[in-house]
């Protein structure tokens, strides 16, 4: 028996149809810190996809600060979107004696054309400490609405698990077409960044 929806075939004898989208993930781009400024994805943002997902793996800083991004409407010749955003994280200590859920004043802009901080807080260098997470920008492509933008990266501090949402917009209507990350200072000791579309 076929399940068919607005005259379209969506299973039929158990199989999902051939012509039914599933949201799959297509890996695009890989890039692999090593003592790196950044790592920017110069292509393959464009209107194939109507997302587009970073998975961040094993993000080691060369210096204590914050992990972060900016955007681009020229190819990754300029990274000055202005961009709209909320902040906050959760935290809990190794001796479960201190535990917090705070919104980030200093990690949220309003209209700021620089460096977005994802995270809850500012990385150190121990060699066991690491970050890694999410983001995905919706519809970047789009010429007639802004960019919006979620994110979540958890990582160790010193005797914390701390876990950070950042969500936002990025306040153009033309195509964005880069997306760079970088540290807040120092550089991206380490660490994988997977680009994939949304099929």
């Amino acid at each position: 028996m076929a399940v068919v929806s607005s005259g379209t075939t969506l299973i039929d004898n158990g199989t999902l149809d051939a012509g039914v989208p599933t949201g799959k993930l297509i890996l695009l781009s890989t890039q692999t810190a090593s003592s790196s400024a950044n790592l920017s994805f110069t292509s393959g943002i464009d209107s194939t996809y109507d997302s587009y997902v970073f998975k961040l793996y094993n993000i080691h800083a060369s210096a204590s600060a914050s992990f972060g991004i900016n955007f681009s409407v020229d190819g990754g010749s300029n990274y000055n979107v202005a961009k709209t955003t909320t902040s906050f994280y959760s935290a809990h200590n190794e001796a479960d004696s201190s535990t917090n859920l705070s919104y980030r004043t200093a990690y949220d802009l309003a209209q700021g054309t620089g460096f977005a901080p994802l995270g809850g807080d500012t990385m150190s260098t121990n060699n066991d400490e690491c970050g890694d997470g999410e983001l995905i920008l919706y519809a970047p492509s789009s010429t007639v609405f802004v960019k919006h933008f979620i994110s979540r990266f958890t990582a160790h501090y010193p005797t914390f698990a701390m876990d950070g949402f950042t969500s936002g917009y990025g306040n153009t209507t033309s195509s964005i077409d880069a997306v760079r990350f970088q540290m807040s200072s120092g550089n991206i000791d380490s660490g994988t960044i997977k680009m994939y579309g949304v099929g």
